[in-house]
């Protein structure tokens, strides 16, 4: 797999990212963050864009946001489903300049960082460019991802994590990137930084509609591309129907911490 490619992408992937979004976990998130209204924000990594049209929402009246996605399929369709009066979307790269977009009253990154494990702190050092003096900073993103599960059986627990450490080595993928996040901001001498940590994933009981496809997908996807099945006389296909019967089964526990970290770029 090259190195840097989204290990997520297919046909479906824009569908999966609007499902997977729920507009009430963003509001509590972004109002904690202290994004108000007036304030022009940027999302980056905007994904369907429903998230960027919540943030949009909350900003008003007054306010603009920006919805910036390096795909351009993932674009045109925020652009056709969520674009309205003070909402935009564009296509860029958040690892290359993004000087065209302006300044920014509020950033808000979540999501993203997971995927570029050797470029992360570069990308916010990036990002930050366009964030005006005073400016908020939200990054969020999630720590132990995919790999704290209960009710396993053992040939399945080790297939899992051998699939995370091969998109580690493999995709540039971090499953620990949300412990970094606090560093990030120090580093770079935000000020008033703030973190919050709370469940992203957290699956018991009956399996919701929502769970089940965006869970199914990270293992059509990912999993197929990256995992070695050596322990299923099957394969794939054998390895994917334990999943599904674990991931079905009311008595399983899944759960992932999402850590959430708010700063301040001091005045330069």
């Amino acid at each position: 797999m090259r190195q840097g490619s989204y290990i997520m992408e297919n046909d479906e992937e824009v569908l999966r990212l609007d499902v997977k979004t729920d507009n009430s976990v963003t509001e509590r998130q972004a109002r904690w963050a202290g994004l108000k209204p007036g304030m022009r924000v940027a999302d980056i990594g905007c994904g369907s864009g429903k998230t960027t049209s919540k943030l949009h929402e909350l900003v008003q009246p007054g306010g603009r946001a920006v919805g910036v996605d390096i795909a351009q399929q993932r674009v045109t369709f925020a652009t056709e489903k969520y674009a309205t009066e003070g909402l935009d979307f564009c296509c860029a790269d958040a690892r290359k300049p993004l000087d065209q977009l302006g300044e920014f009253d509020f950033i808000w990154v979540r999501f993203l960082l997971e995927y570029y494990r050797a470029d992360s702190f570069e990308i916010v050092k990036n990002i930050i460019k366009t964030l005006k003096p005073g400016g908020t900073l939200c990054l969020l993103d999630l720590d132990y991802n995919c790999l704290s599960h209960y009710g396993l059986s053992g040939r399945l627990e080790r297939t899992i994590v051998g699939i995370l450490k091969a998109l580690e080595q493999k995709a540039d993928f971090d499953p620990y990137v949300g412990r970094k996040l606090y560093s990030y901001l120090y580093d770079l001498g935000f000020e008033d930084i703030q973190v919050k940590m709370t469940p992203h994933h957290l699956i018991y009981g009956p399996l919701k509609e929502s769970d089940d496809f965006n869970w199914t997908k990270k293992v059509e996807v990912a999993g197929r591309k990256l995992g070695n099945f050596d322990e299923y006389p099957g394969g794939f296909e054998e390895f994917y129907q334990e999943f599904k019967a674990f991931f079905n089964d009311p008595r399983r526990f899944t759960y992932t911490p999402l850590i959430a970290c708010r700063g301040r770029m001091p005045n330069r």
